[in-house]
């Protein structure tokens, strides 16, 4: 079967699993199985709204004994059907006015497997059940638990003589239609139909006989689960990908937590995606600087095309010849796992065209894993620092950044962020102090005026101080700035400029997704008039960074695309400069972001976070123009700030 006929199919698939009641992406449903070999059977399935749980029932002679186990060897340690499935739901559905859970309408199923014959132990499960109707009985209670019988089930032509609150699992499609009606569902051994063992993929052919059966279940209107299937986060997608309606795990917990919050884990382009994901993904711990960040809503996050990606001439790529400007893009959080996502998504990126390829450590002094302020401060000044320090040793020592250097070399200087002016990163290269909280002490080192150009959102940091300095009057008065607060007008005066644009502080979504490569352009635009050797320009794409924390896949990509968009303009810029050095990187990755599944074709992805913090791996490197082959190989993130100097033939400036 070709990709095309698959792709019809499987939209054939979904549509009629709609129509027949199946879940939407949103609300994937869960079949815990052998449920009683968990160390808190029944509990642990139930406190991941588990929407269906299994539990394996043996009649023993005693007319009132029903035991709970697999094999009979179960039964040596006696777990009662009535003590660990049937007394917590009544206890439960009691504290919670009549459902499974107490803020939840979803419907729970109790599949019940005969392990002993039909006569007597269905009996006895109904007459258990029997006792408490507003529980088990659906024609009492709607929200009552769904009983659905399956291994040794009755006959078909006999399911009629039990009570109608008893449901069955269907083994195949050829039911009468009053027979369907008492089929919940139909639950087949996935042997049958494939070797797979959830590593990798299925083989075509198998590949077509599992959405076969889940189509002719469909085309009953019945959901379909497959038992005997591999168990881990690969099948789990997989299945759910091809239209399997219930998920058959043995491991309930980790299947609920790759399941949970679904959406946020996949992304497409263009995709016909469900309306009303108007959540809002947003970090639980921010530093002073991103508190205000107001998250990533879902309904914003959907992009109708792909961006472009630019084509590098590769004119002076690698040339040894003077250099007179640099452009530095640190993409906040930006791994390559979000490299590769993005790429997956756009299906290509500006950043790799490039040629020059790295790989920097990102440990800060004082920890194996850094965070912002211990990375952009190791980036910007060539010393390793300790975490939340910026650009300052422990003992007081100021350690000069980038910016003191090419400033003090006759260089212009500029710095925008797609996020906070005054938030570790950008601030590792204006600013000095050993807390990146203290923003009153590193915004006061703009007025030693050394940048031409500041651009990012934050008024607040520059207005709300405790130090009762009137900042932005003095930036005017006496640091000679212009204070601009749209990005369209950075070029409107001569002279230094600091733009406060509000936009650059809110999540990217279609609209504002050029706003980084807008502000790139008007920035080299500002420091090239500048009459000064050349220019230095950093650039960072910032809430990269707060989508990892908030474990927001769409927002990764968005903002990612966004700082792509940006590294297109430096690399026009450095296409029509002979003199120009483009280096691309990131400050340390966020969220632990793995890959799960894709499809490139189709442009879509699925992804997960591990954590909501930053994680120590190295980060890829590319560098385009002049000398850019000294970014190759593998060194610290110091590396970056002794380079430079030397391909620049620049001095250290004084402290």
């Amino acid at each position: 079967m070709n990709l095309l006929v698959r792709k019809h199919l499987l939209l054939g698939v979904l549509m009629m699993g709609m129509a027949a009641g199946r879940q939407t992406a949103q609300d994937v449903w869960i079949h815990s199985h052998n449920d009683y070999r968990q160390i808190a059977p029944f509990h642990l399935a139930y406190s991941q709204q588990a929407a269906s749980i299994e539990a394996d029932v043996f009649a023993l002679d005693n007319p009132d004994t029903l035991l709970v186990g697999h094999d009979p060897v179960d039964l040596l340690t006696p777990l009662s059907f009535d003590e660990a499935y049937v007394k917590p739901l009544v206890a439960l559905f009691k504290r919670n006015n009549g459902r499974a859970w107490k803020d939840s309408d979803k419907q729970l199923t109790l599949m019940v497997e005969l392990k002993t014959p039909v006569d007597p132990t269905l009996n006895k499960v109904i007459a258990l059940l029997s006792r408490y109707p507003d529980v088990f009985d659906t024609s009492v209670n709607p929200q009552a638990v769904r009983i659905v019988i399956t291994g040794r089930t009755p006959e078909a032509k006999e399911f009629g003589r039990y009570p109608s609150f008893v449901l069955f699992d269907g083994s195949h499609t050829d039911y009468t239609p009053e027979q369907l009606e008492r089929i919940a569902m139909i639950s087949l051994n996935f042997a049958d139909y494939s070797r797979w063992n959830g590593k990798g993929s299925m083989v075509n052919w198998e590949y077509d006989r599992v959405v076969e059966a889940i189509e002719r279940a469909h085309a009953a209107g019945k959901p379909i689960r497959f038992w005997g299937t591999p168990d881990g986060v690969t099948a789990w997608n997989t299945f759910h990908t091809i239209g399997v309606d219930y998920i058959n795990t043995d491991r309930p917990d980790a299947c609920a937590a790759f399941f949970r919050d679904f959406h946020k884990k996949n992304y497409q382009i263009a995709a016909q995606q469900e309306t009303g994901n108007d959540d809002i993904a947003r970090a639980k711990r921010l530093d002073k600087a991103t508190a205000g960040f107001q998250g990533f809503r879902g309904s914003d996050l959907q992009l109708s095309e792909a961006i472009a990606v630019y084509q590098p001439t590769y004119r002076n790529d690698g040339a040894r010849k003077r250099i007179k400007n640099i452009v530095f893009l640190i993409g906040d959080g930006m791994g390559l796992p979000q490299v590769c996502v993005a790429d997956a998504i756009n299906n290509g990126l500006s950043l790799l065209q490039l040629k020059h390829i790295g790989f920097q450590r990102t440990n800060a002094e004082d920890a194996y894993t850094t965070d912002s302020a211990g990375a952009g401060s190791s980036l910007a000044s060539g010393r390793k620092n300790k975490n939340r320090h910026i650009c300052m040793s422990a003992s007081g020592e100021v350690y000069p950044s980038l910016t003191d250097v090419f400033y003090e070399n006759g260089y212009a200087c500029g710095v925008v962020t797609l996020g906070d002016l005054a938030d570790a990163t950008p601030a590792a290269f204006y600013g000095h102090s050993q807390e990146r909280d203290n923003t009153d002490e590193i915004t006061a080192y703009l007025l030693d005026g050394k940048l031409t150009l500041l651009n990012g959102s934050g008024m607040e940091n520059l207005t709300r101080r405790k130090d009762g300095i009137d900042l932005v009057k003095e930036l005017t008065s006496k640091a000679g700035y212009t204070l601009q607060t749209s990005v369209d007008d950075i070029n409107h005066t001569k002279g230094k400029v600091i733009c406060v644009d509000e936009r650059m502080g809110k999540a990217a979504t279609q609209e504002t997704l050029p706003l980084l490569a807008e502000a790139t352009r008007e920035a080299i635009r500002k420091l090239s008039d500048e009459k000064a050797k050349g220019f230095f320009l950093l650039v960072e794409g910032a809430k990269i960074d707060y989508a990892g924390h908030a474990n927001s896949l769409p927002g990764s990509i968005l903002e990612t695309l966004s700082f792509d968009l940006a590294v297109a303009e430096a690399l026009k810029f450095a296409d029509s400069n002979d003199e120009t050095l483009v280096i691309v990187t990131g400050d340390h990755e966020t969220g632990g972001l793995t890959l799960v599944d894709g499809n490139k074709v189709e442009g879509r992805i699925t992804a997960q976070y591990m954590t909501d913090d930053h994680t120590p791996v190295m980060l890829p490197v590319y560098a385009y123009g002049p000398f850019a082959e000294k970014f190759t190989g593998v060194y610290e993130n110091t590396h970056f700030f002794h380079v430079i100097k030397e391909i620049m033939g620049i001095k250290t400036v004084n402290k």
